[in-house]
C-alpha cells in the first residue's frame, strides 16, 4: 500500500511538471506580439535571371508586415508610369508556390490598374482606377511601398497617388511602420498642391 502512495504521488508530481510552461501568470496584461508562426517569409532567390530580363522588387505581406521579395520580369524602360504598371502587375499576381509556401500573400485588387497624371496634377503623380483610399489597408500599403525608391516615384520613400475622380492626389510615404503594421498603420496621405 505504502509503495502504490508512493508511486501515485510520483505520477502526480511528474504529470504536473510535464503540464507546466514554466511561465507564472500575471495579473498584468502583457501584450507579447502576435502569436508564432510557421511561415518563413524566406523566399529562395532565382538561381539565374533568363535573358533579357530584369528583376524588381515587390512587398508582399507575411506574418502582418511587409516583406520584400525579387521577382523577374521582361526589361522596363525607366518611365516612371511604366515601371509602375510592371510593379502593380506583379503585385496583382497570386504569390508562387514557393511564396505562398512561405506565408506570403497580396491583398492587392486583382483588377487595379494605373495611369499617369492628368493636366493640372503634380508631377510624379500616378492615378488609379480606385481612390487609394478605397482599397485594403494592407494592398494600398503594399503599393506605396513598392513604389517607394523607384522610377515609379522618382526614386523617392514617398509616392503621388490619386484616384479616378477630380479630388486631388496625395503623398504617401513608406514608413518603418507601414512596412512593419501595414494593417493597422496611418496611411491617410498628404494633400499635394
Amino acid at each position: 500500500m505504502r509503495k502504490t502512495l508512493r508511486s501515485t504521488a510520483l505520477a502526480l508530481a511528474l504529470l504536473g511538471s510535464a503540464t507546466a510552461c514554466g511561465i507564472r501568470g500575471t495579473a498584468v496584461p502583457v501584450d507579447a506580439g502576435g502569436a508564432p508562426s510557421r511561415a518563413s517569409c524566406v523566399v529562395r532567390p532565382e538561381p539565374a535571371i533568363p535573358s533579357g530580363a530584369a528583376t524588381v522588387t515587390v512587398q508582399l505581406e507575411c506574418t502582418s508586415q511587409l516583406v520584400p521579395v525579387t521577382r523577374a520580369v521582361a526589361e522596363t524602360s525607366e518611365d516612371s508610369v511604366a515601371v509602375a504598371r510592371v510593379l502593380l502587375e506583379e503585385l496583382r499576381k497570386a504569390p508562387s508556390n514557393e511564396e505562398a509556401g512561405a506565408g506570403m500573400s497580396t491583398a492587392v485588387p486583382q483588377r487595379l490598374t494605373v495611369a499617369g497624371p492628368r493636366p493640372g496634377d503634380p508631377a510624379g503623380t500616378l492615378r488609379l482606377a480606385r481612390e487609394p483610399g478605397e482599397l485594403p489597408q494592407v494592398g494600398l500599403a503594399q503599393l506605396v511601398c513598392t513604389y517607394a525608391g523607384t522610377a515609379a516615384a522618382d526614386g523617392k520613400r514617398s509616392v503621388i497617388l490619386g484616384g479616378p475622380s477630380g479630388e486631388r492626389p496625395k503623398s504617401y510615404a513608406c514608413t518603418d511602420e507601414l512596412r512593419v503594421h501595414p494593417d493597422s498603420a496611418d496611411i491617410t496621405g498628404t494633400p499635394v498642391s
